[in-house]
Order: C-alpha cells, then sequence, then structure tokens
C-alpha cells in the first residue's frame, strides 16, 4: 500500500525547543519581540493533528488509517482517502500543464492565513508526449492494471493543453487572503501520500548533467533497449515495495523513500508565459530534497493573494537530480499556508528577497544561479553563481538574524555547514546550504 509521510508530535517538541533557543538569543540581541520562525509548525493544527504519529523520513506510518482509500487497491484516486483542511483536487480544467501561474491567473481556491490545504498532484511522467500520452498505455506497459492508473491523470492526458515549454502539471493557484507584495509566504509541509505505488526516473537527450552523452551511449545496447520510451528516451519504471524504491533489473537495486515536492511556488509579477522548469525567486522548481515532512519553505509574496502553486511529486530524489529527472510519482501533499507580513519577524530575514527554508534539523538558505529565470534575458546555467548566492543569503542570515560577527559566521559556514548541490538539471541551477540548529 503506498506511504503516508508525516509529522511526529515528538518532533514538534525537538524543533520548539531548537527555534526557542535561537528565537530568545535574536530576542536578547535586538532588544525587539520576535515571532517565532517555523511556529504554525509547532502549533499542530488541523492537518497535524490529523496525521497520524510516523517520523518524517523514517517511512511511513504503520497504525489504522494511515494509508490510502482502500476502494482501488490503495490507489488514492480524486476524492478518496483523508484530504485534510481545504481539498484541492487536479481537475484537467484547472491544472496547468507546462508554465506556472502568473499575476494574471485567476485561482482555484481562496484560503485565510494559516489555513491546511491538500493538494492533489500528478505527476507528468507517464503522461508526456515522447511515452504517447496516453496513461492507461503506459503503465499498463509496464504491468499496471487499470485500477492502478489515477483517474485525473488520465483526463489531464487526453484534455489537459500542454501549452508550456516545461513538462510539469501544475495544481493551483491558491490565493492566501491578506497575502500583499512584499510580505512572505510561509509553506509547512504537513503530510505527503503516496497515491500510487509506483515511479518513473528518465533522462531525455540534450538534457541531463552529461547531455550528448547520455542516453545516447546506450543507442544500440541490448540491455538498454528495454528502458528507451516510444520517444526515443529513457524512461525506467520503479516500483514501491514498502518504504523502498525497487529498480528493475537482474541486478537487485533498492533504495529507501523521501518524498517531497519538487515544486512549491507563487505567482511572478509578470503577464509573460512562467516556464515551470527553471526556479526563480518565487520559489518553484527548486528541487531541494530536504523539504520533506516537517520542514517549511519561505516565498517573498509578488502578487496579491501569493497564489500558492505546487506540482513536480518526487517519491525520493538524489543530490543533483543528475539523470534528469527523480522517481517521479504522483502525491498527495498537505500544507499550511501562512502570510508573514512585511516588517515582521515571522520569517528569516533573507526569505523576504527569496527563497529559504528550514527542516526540523537545519536552516537551509538557498542560492540560485539566475532568480529572474529566462524572462529577463539569458538563463544563467552555472553552479558557481549558485555557490556564491547559497553563502551570500547564509551570511546575511547569520548576521542578520543570529547575530554573529561576519568574521565568526563566515568562519562558521566553512567549518560546520554544508553546501549541497539542489539539482543541475533546471537551467537555472541551484545550491542550498544545511545549518545546524542545534549549533546556534
Amino acid at each position: 500500500m503506498p506511504s503516508v509521510h508525516h509529522l511526529h508530535a515528538a518532533d514538534h517538541d525537538e524543533l520548539a525547543r531548537s527555534l526557542g533557543s535561537l528565537l530568545g538569543r535574536r530576542a536578547l540581541l535586538r532588544a525587539v519581540g520576535v515571532g517565532a520562525l517555523g511556529g504554525g509548525a509547532l502549533a499542530g493544527g488541523a492537518g497535524a493533528a490529523s496525521a497520524a504519529p510516523g517520523k518524517p523520513g523514517k517511512g511511513p506510518g504503520k497504525g489504522p488509517g494511515k494509508g490510502p482509500g482502500k476502494g482501488r487497491a490503495g490507489i488514492l484516486q480524486p476524492g478518496t482517502g483523508r484530504t485534510p483542511g481545504r481539498y484541492v483536487p487536479a481537475k484537467a480544467d484547472e491544472v496547468l500543464w507546462g508554465r506556472l501561474p502568473n499575476r494574471d491567473s485567476t485561482p482555484i481556491a481562496r484560503v485565510r492565513s494559516g489555513s491546511v490545504v491538500t493538494l492533489d498532484t500528478i505527476s507528468h511522467e507517464g503522461l508526456l508526449e515522447d511515452q504517447g500520452q496516453d496513461p492507461r498505455a503506459y503503465f499498463a506497459d509496464q504491468g499496471v492494471p487499470r485500477r492502478q492508473v489515477l483517474d485525473d491523470a488520465i483526463e489531464v492526458a487526453a484534455r489537459t493543453p500542454h501549452d508550456g515549454p516545461g513538462p510539469h502539471v501544475v495544481t493551483g493557484p491558491v490565493a492566501v487572503r491578506g497575502a500583499r507584495p512584499g510580505d512572505v509566504l510561509k509553506i509547512e509541509v504537513l503530510r505527503l501520500q503516496l497515491r500510487v505505488p509506483y515511479g518513473v526516473i528518465s533522462n531525455r537527450h540534450g538534457k541531463g548533467a552529461l547531455p550528448g552523452e547520455y542516453p545516447e551511449q546506450f543507442v544500440g545496447d541490448p540491455g538498454a533497449e528495454p528502458y528507451f520510451n516510444q520517444g526515443g528516451n529513457i524512461s525506467v519504471f520503479t516500483r514501491v515495495d514498502g518504504e523502498r524504491a525497487r529498480l528493475p533489473g537482474p541486478v537487485p537495486v533498492g533504495f529507501p523513500l523521501a518524498p517531497f515536492m519538487g515544486m512549491m511556488g507563487v505567482a511572478r509579477d509578470t503577464s509573460a508565459l512562467v516556464d515551470s522548469v527553471p526556479p526563480t525567486d518565487a520559489g518553484g522548481n527548486i528541487d531541494i530534497n530536504d523539504l520533506q515532512v516537517g520542514s517549511t519553505l519561505y516565498l517573498p509574496v509578488q502578487v496579491a493573494g501569493a497564489m500558492f502553486f505546487s506540482g513536480d511529486p518526487h517519491m525520493a530524489q538524489g543530490d543533483g537530480e543528475v539523470a534528469l529527472t527523480a522517481m517521479e510519482g504522483s502525491l498527495r501533499p498537505t500544507f499550511r499556508l501562512s502570510v508573514v507580513e512585511k516588517g515582521t519577524r515571522g520569517a528569516p530575514s533573507p526569505a523576504f528577497d527569496g527563497p529559504f527554508a528550514e527542516t526540523q534539523r537545519h536552516w537551509v538558505p538557498i542560492g540560485l544561479s539566475d532568480p529572474d529565470g529566462p524572462e529577463n534575458g539569458g538563463n544563467e546555467t552555472s553552479l558557481d553563481v549558485a555557490m556564491k548566492a547559497a553563502v551570500r543569503q547564509a551570511m546575511a542570515f547569520l548576521t542578520e538574524d543570529v547575530g554573529l560577527a561576519g568574521p565568526v559566521a563566515y568562519a562558521y559556514l566553512s567549518a560546520a555547514a554544508d553546501f549541497q548541490c539542489s539539482q543541475v538539471v533546471n537551467r537555472t541551477t541551484g545550491i542550498h546550504a544545511l545549518i545546524r540548529k542545534s549549533d546556534l
């Protein structure tokens, strides 16, 4: 049965202790009242209360009611299973395919700040043109019975215009009342449910970390032939076995599931078409695999209502995402969406300018090689630029929020922080830092 990942009450307590220590120090340094960073996650709320115990990143919960609806072999078809808070299905006439919301988009739902929202999200793998744009036929070829293919995926493939340059199916936008430009939208990940017990990992021509080498070097190799899709690209179908993914082939290979949403974002203040591929200062396809259950992503609001969206659901991903995709598989995420008003202390200060995140154990400054994306000319693809951006954001956080002297902050980052490659495949590359909360 597909897994459910959610935030355990004990982890709330651990997060509260570490945040309380840091925030107390900040209050002492600033001699002002400070709103609790990540405080919404500590309060429990509808989404957290409805989630059964089970530590994030350690596998699904085991007790009754942990799995998806039982009507179709554990498949979370639209409207089945648990949907905490406001439920937003992925309807064929509402989702976007290949593009993101902009300032002219019409919200498909409106919620108050602090509301819990559950979205159905759909993986694009199995729907794309090089796979036949017919998920029933594509997954049937992999031995998946019709009852385990999502109805909304079938409808999207048949009816939704693929009118954007990216591959992603995007659920949203959801307007958050009271959000204004200059504010921050705080997105807490409360729950992630697998909708299906399988995923797909793809490598397409001209893409990935080694374009021109792979999949070209697989052409003509009899051992690689089963993995080519009808469009001449590689698509490796991967099954879920309990808490692990199982790759095909004669050599047993598996890895733990670690679901997260590759795409969480707010609308950019533009009337231009926004490509779903490159991440920007409004979030989007940032592909940071640390943003699992219990994490929080902070994004600067650019348009009224913030216009939150999500998509690109991942069941697991390595740092770098080198082939091109993660283990792509449809998920049902539950978020809490809260507005942090401009001029308040409810979010890390760098979050008012660009994406910033936190997990239960780490602060996560985020660096992008081109936060403007292709809209303002070109699209910078450089891990050097992304690395410098991540270090600058980490320095701003440690000096402005934590209160470290600049030389001490720089020394700390060099001696103790980890800088990881989020992904190298989305044109705009990403580096994020992991700063241990227990160190502060």
